[in-house]
């Protein structure tokens, strides 16, 4: 692990997301999402995934040419209209990171807005809590959080530390479980 902060939270019982920022910063990574409907897509993200529109620009006509939605720090999606059909990458899996006591109603809320389909929330091998959204263009995004140490495979973890130590990377309370 790295010396960095994150603004991602330790898995821990109680443990709150980071609230959005409407700052403009430069992105270390970013999607753009190429859609067929603009506006189903942005209420799916928005009401039920948890994104906020940070900004609109419009197109010719008085169309929008691009929506900038943002989550967490550094969790941004650019959507945009799509020239002809929109397909999703073949293989391409979003992923953004969670809080481990929201998972469930992220799950929840998603299932209520109905314009996507919902997969989860899920265990991983890997002491994480999963679940899966496909938005209405049939783009995947996973959003996975951290097992707080109660809820980790300490088998697992036991491994990690030790792979940890032979590779010789440093290990300060690692995110993938309890010590």
């Amino acid at each position: 692990m790295t010396p960095l902060e994150s603004p991602v939270p330790a898995p821990g019982p109680g443990v709150e997301a980071p609230g959005v920022t409407r700052d403009i910063y430069g992105m270390p990574m970013f999607a753009t999402l190429l859609v067929a409907d603009i506006e189903a897509t942005v209420s799916w993200y928005t009401e039920g995934l948890g994104f906020i529109v940070l900004f609109t620009l419009p197109g010719p006509g008085g169309s929008t040419a691009l929506v900038h939605l943002r989550r967490w720090q550094f969790q941004d999606l650019l959507v945009r209209p799509s020239v002809g059909p929109a397909t999703p990458g073949s293989g391409l899996i979003l992923s953004f990171a969670a809080v481990y006591d929201e998972i469930g109603q992220l799950a929840g809320r998603a299932r209520a807005h109905g314009a996507g389909t919902v997969e989860g929330p899920v265990d991983s091998p890997w002491n994480t809590r999963d679940v899966t959204a496909t938005d209405p263009d049939g783009n995947v995004v996973v959003f996975t959080a951290g097992r707080p140490p109660e809820a980790t495979d300490a088998a697992f973890s036991e491994r990690m530390r030790q792979w940890s130590t032979e590779q010789g990377l440093s290990k300060p309370d690692p995110p993938w479980g309890a010590r």
